[in-house]
């Protein structure tokens, strides 16, 4: 049954129009060749020595927020800047919507292929898309993992659009991280130092699109994978996981895990953020371990408008900038910026260099 896959290229798989899950119902054995990498990509390097170092993901606890928003402050702005990546617990969406969007998200995936397929498009339009084959546009080697993507902000997908498995856990979610998204950017804002409406008056809430993730257990884990190394297109992404495991931020040059905290949120800061924040935030480079556990289901958010229209120009905000402290980086726009991360791949190099001055 399994006899050939090894061997698999990147159009034979795409061929079979069953994405990674069909691969592990096909019950193979060996990694097909387009999934495999070379070991320095999966180095998976840890320090010898600890003592002295903290590579613990900052964990934030937004319960008292009420009473001490300045303290929840000065932890996400040491987090944004240090890290790029930090947790939050005790925030204000309902641990029943975090488990109906990932159930939402396992349901879709776990649907026959020909269901699937009826949302495979290119169409550039289309508010909501299943791609089982998405690292075709950035990579000559795939990932470990199917996905879709749903677009929420400025044009949403309508309820029609959206596959019955997961239509209401996706437009339940998108109302609450809109909402948690909103105090995000007010906080941030003020760990800028700047009035808490700073970020929202110059469109950073502009766009949202949500990609949700399936990584089915791995038959040959440490030769592969979920998501290779990057930063992301996005002033700010917004994630939920399950305990399964396998995100990593790269920090001081060591893989650090992002351990699954059962109702946390997982807040990463976007290459967009660190541009208009002139390098005072950090966009933090982060990946997926394959594993032979599973299926694992993610759900990122992104505040983006990604590749649709959006005549918005974000340079660095000019409050923070000073004779002492110039500006780091040239004027962009979303679309034209997104277009050129597409096409550089994910290539272990941040897009955001290019913008530079």
């Amino acid at each position: 049954m399994t006899e050939g896959y090894g061997k698999m290229g990147m159009p034979a798989f795409v061929s079979t129009k069953a994405g990674v899950k069909g691969l592990v119902d096909a019950e193979i054995t060996e990694l097909p060749r387009v999934f495999r990498y070379p070991p320095s990509t999966l180095s998976n390097n840890k320090p010898s020595d600890i003592s002295g170092l903290n590579l613990t993901v900052p964990i934030i606890d937004f319960g008292e927020i009420n009473n001490e928003r300045n303290i929840i402050v000065s932890k996400i702005k040491d987090a944004a800047e240090n890290w790029g990546f930090f947790q939050v617990i005790n925030h204000c969406v309902p641990l029943s919507v975090l488990e109906d969007i990932k159930q939402g998200v396992r349901r879709f995936h776990e649907e026959d292929p020909e269901v699937k397929n009826k949302y495979c498009s290119t169409d550039v339009n289309k508010r909501f898309v299943y791609n089982n084959n998405i690292d075709l546009l950035r990579s000559s080697r795939m990932n470990w993992r199917d996905s879709f993507v749903c677009y929420i902000a400025p044009d949403a997908a309508s309820p029609d659009e959206i596959p019955v498995a997961c239509r209401d856990a996706v437009m339940e979610y998108s109302k609450h991280v809109m909402d948690f998204g909103a105090l995000l950017f007010q906080l941030l804002s003020e760990a800028l130092g700047l009035n808490s409406e700073i970020l929202r008056k110059i469109d950073c809430l502009k766009g949202l699109f949500m990609l949700c993730h399936y990584f089915p257990p791995c038959p040959q884990p440490d030769l592969t994978l979920g998501i290779s190394k990057h930063t992301d297109n996005s002033f700010l992404t917004l994630l939920v996981q399950d305990q399964i495991g396998g995100l990593q931020v790269l920090h001081k040059d060591y893989w650090v895990d992002v351990t699954p905290i059962h109702g946390a949120l997982v807040v990463n800061i976007g290459d967009f953020m660190q541009l208009i924040t002139n390098d005072k935030f950090s966009s933090a480079e982060h990946r997926v371990r394959a594993n032979r556990d599973g299926p694992r289901i993610s759900v990122a958010c992104f505040f983006s408008s990604n590749l649709f229209p959006n005549s918005t120009v974000y340079e660095p905000i000019k409050e923070l900038l000073s004779d002492e402290n110039p500006a780091k980086y040239r004027y962009m726009t979303i679309p034209k910026y997104t277009a050129g991360y597409l096409a550089g791949g994910f290539n272990g190099k941040s897009h955001l260099s290019t913008f530079r001055i």
